[in-house]
């Protein structure tokens, strides 16, 4: 029952990911809270605007909105002008497949309510991640307006989960500003050197972001298993002549995969880790 809620409530914050990486995107281009599309005229409020075709701007009937199924039913078409939809159900899906994950990670520790609470700050935390890397990948950069946010969620998650695990005050406070100095400090340092040539402002804060979440210990899982991922993923593309040194590459998405991943099974990994050299 609780995956079954898990899904359906993953899938609609997917869905407005999808709307609220546009909406941010078009209020930055003139700081406008209004825009027209093909004269219609579009509110772009993330609170009060309506869902509309971004390529016909008529606005969406709620048989248009249902995750997935409208998309799939669609043929993947506006119903009204018949363009291709821009927003993809992929993010729908892994919002949802994140959710479950994310429950089959913690369920075992799931017994007060100060890790529910903290369980839930955390799916709010990966609805802002998901918003984020989908953002970094359409616009190559990580917008302020969903970053800060997170380091309010990431924090009041700390406290939740260090309050129930009796967990001192000085102690969390200890553990967040040695994490935010691993997992920013390390970005910061390569981003003063190189001027900003080698990684963007926005990855240094979403560094610190990574830092509030984790701690120092799951803060280095992190950035290896994102220098790690991003190696995978790019050495091919050069190798291809796909890509070069001088193409931008979102570096986000990778650092987000290794904030999940840490958080989820980053003890996991260093217990495995520690038992294959014997540590």
């Amino acid at each position: 029952m609780i995956i079954t809620v898990l899904v359906i409530v993953g899938l609609a914050m997917g869905s407005f990911v999808n709307a609220l990486t546009w909406r941010i995107y078009q209020q930055g281009k003139k700081s406008k809270t209004k825009t027209k599309i093909k004269g219609r005229q579009v509110d772009l409020s993330i609170s009060t605007g309506r869902s509309v075709c971004i390529n016909c701007g008529h606005e969406l009937a709620p048989k248009d909105l249902i995750p997935v199924l409208s998309w799939l039913s669609l043929r993947g078409k506006c119903r009204y002008c018949h363009k291709r939809i821009e927003d993809s159900p992929l993010t729908e899906l892994l919002t949802a497949t994140l959710f479950v994950l994310s429950y089959l990670a913690w369920y075992n520790n799931l017994a007060s309510i100060g890790e529910y609470t903290g369980f839930i700050l955390w799916l709010m935390l990966v609805v802002g991640l998901v918003a984020l890397g989908q953002y970094d990948l359409r616009h190559l950069i990580l917008p302020n307006r969903i970053l800060f946010p997170l380091y309010v969620i990431g924090l009041a998650m700390r406290l939740a989960i260090g309050i129930s695990m009796d967990t001192g005050a000085v102690e969390i406070v200890r553990e967040v500003v040695l994490g935010v100095l691993v997992g920013g400090g390390v970005f910061y340092l390569l981003f003063q050197i190189s001027k900003g040539r080698w990684i963007g402002g926005g990855d240094v804060k979403l560094g610190f972001l990574i830092g509030i979440v984790l701690g120092p210990q799951l803060s280095l899982v992190a950035l290896l298993s994102a220098f790690y991922l991003a190696a995978f993923f790019v050495f091919p593309l050069m190798l291809a002549k796909r890509v070069n040194r001088k193409s931008k590459i979102p570096f986000g998405p990778f650092l987000i995969t290794g904030l999940v991943l840490a958080m989820l099974w980053g003890q996991s990994i260093i217990d495995g880790y520690n038992s294959l050299f014997g540590i």
